[in-house]
């Protein structure tokens, strides 16, 4: 896991998908927008990533707006990110998206050295009987770690 002060999780994106591989990405934002972000008002919940036109655009996620800007230096809360990965590694992932299906969905925001990051994860969706396994897998793990501490 990459290093940082998270400001942002995904929880869902680890119940809804199971995730394959993950890779470290940056973000291209305005100067309000990671102002916004170093107060801690992001949200990954419904975002997505995905690419166009040999690029990666993060979707969905949610910014809010600066609390001390005035309305001129406001921003789209949704607006569309791009992130910023290396040529090869756009073209891995656009290449499993295309041909396996797969999907790019955001696990986690955190600040690493005063940049924005955003860790990836390439993911195949689950079913709901695998979702229910999952549970009754999480359930039994917290058992025996309490188990284990008596």
């Amino acid at each position: 896991m990459p290093s940082g002060r998270t400001v942002s999780t995904n929880r869902r994106a680890r119940f809804d998908y199971e995730v394959l591989d993950t890779v470290e990405a940056g973000l291209v934002l305005t100067g309000m927008e990671i102002k916004s972000i170093r107060e801690g008002r992001a949200n990954l919940a419904h975002a997505y990533a995905r690419p166009e036109d040999g690029e990666l655009w993060l979707l969905g996620a949610h910014i809010a707006e600066y609390s001390h800007s005035r309305a001129a230096d406001s921003h789209d809360p949704t607006r569309p990110r791009k992130l910023l990965l290396h040529r090869e590694q756009i073209r891995r992932l656009t290449k499993q998206v295309a041909e396996r299906g797969l999907t790019v969905v955001p696990l986690r925001l955190y600040l690493k050295r005063h940049l924005a990051k955003v860790e990836l994860g390439l993911a195949k969706g689950r079913k709901r009987y695998d979702k229910r396994r999952a549970i009754v897998e999480r359930d039994r793990a917290r058992e025996a770690r309490e188990a284990a501490r008596r």
